[in-house]
């Protein structure tokens, strides 16, 4: 009995010395992994988990934000979800930030969404239904008092349903110019018009020739359009190729004005065999007070064929000496850890 209980204690206590280590070791494993987030150089690529697609990048205030579309299937693809960074490797998700519950007039395929801040209100531009001829669909406009939502829809209908100048509505993107016009571009099936926002973005208002719509299709442009404006000159950006291919790619023009006329300079954004292909559908995020752009695109894993398979990832931008970007180069490792200063 003595030897049983001396056995007893001595295999307690090595195995409270054994608990305690134990913890102290996960512990210490869990600081470390913790330390190395918050300290990890690089973004890496992608730049957070899951299938989503169509970035639409931003900066609000001290913190980079990404609104992209949930890739799935387009019956499932019903609602937004939205991410945050303080530094461009850590990033938080925000669920369900609006969904078909909301928007009624959708009944399926929410995607490409764009963002704005305007008198301290959030506007999310979206297309839903892949609309065709005679259908509800097309481009929604939602409203919320913080960027992560939740949105509520500000009309409770399509802003633009109709098929004009062979653009499907879709793939918007709203553009503010220094004189303080809202300028939005958007369209599919390789057409692209130009319109513009009224002051509460709930209807368009005529160019100066009296016009609504403008279609400014560029030579090869698909789809997804992107605009900015560095040095005084108008960056206007698209994809090509199928969405669903491995040739899907960004190509762009330079010009003088928001109208164009807008001739193609390049491809910038494209495939490479050792990392990954269909990169396409981008936007860009510009730092403040810096000559500092990052491209915010989705891609496809080499080998995958299923057609949602998309995720996203951030790549740098950068120029030549006469202001033509320099073709960027798809990178695992992503952008270095920065914070807006």
């Amino acid at each position: 009995m003595k030897i049983f209980n001396i056995c007893k204690l001595n295999l307690d206590c090595i195995n409270s010395r054994f608990t305690a280590f134990t913890v102290t070791v996960a512990a210490a494993a869990l600081l470390a992994s913790c330390t190395a987030t918050k300290t990890a150089p690089f973004s890496g690529n992608p730049v957070f988990n899951g299938w989503y697609a169509d970035p639409e990048g931003i900066i609000y205030d001290k913190n980079y934000w990404i609104f992209p579309t949930f890739s799935d299937n387009f019956e499932k693809q019903v609602f937004f979800d939205c991410f945050s960074s303080p530094d461009l490797v850590q990033w938080q998700k925000h669920e369900r930030i609006i969904d078909t519950t909301e928007v009624r007039w959708a009944r399926m395929a929410m995607w490409a969404p764009s963002v704005i801040r305007k008198n301290n209100k959030y506007y999310l531009f979206f297309a839903a239904n892949d609309v065709h001829e005679g259908e509800v669909g097309g481009i929604g406009v939602a409203i919320a008092d913080k960027p992560q939502g939740r949105y509520r829809d500000l009309l409770g209908k399509p802003l633009i349903n109709n098929i004009v100048n062979g653009a499907q509505p879709i793939d918007q993107f709203v553009f503010l110019d220094d004189d303080g016009n809202y300028y939005m571009y958007y369209g599919g099936w390789s057409h692209c018009n130009i319109v513009r926002l009224n002051d509460k973005f709930d209807g368009l208002i005529p160019h100066d020739d009296g016009s609504i719509y403008k279609e400014i299709t560029p030579q090869n442009y698909v789809e997804g359009p992107f605009m900015f404006k560095r040095n005084g000159k108008y960056y206007f950006m698209w994809s090509e190729g199928g969405w669903t291919g491995p040739d899907y790619s960004v190509a762009y023009a330079i010009a003088d004005s928001p109208y164009g006329p807008f001739h193609r300079e390049g491809k910038i954004l494209q495939q490479d065999s050792a990392v990954a292909t269909g990169a396409g559908h981008h936007s860009v995020i510009h730092l403040p007070d810096t000559d500092t752009y990052y491209i915010v695109y989705h891609r496809r894993p080499i080998g995958d064929r299923h057609g949602n398979h998309r995720v996203t990832c951030i790549d740098r931008m950068e120029f030549d000496e006469n202001g033509r970007i320099i073709p960027v180069k798809i990178t695992k490792t992503g952008v270095k850890r920065r914070k807006i200063k």
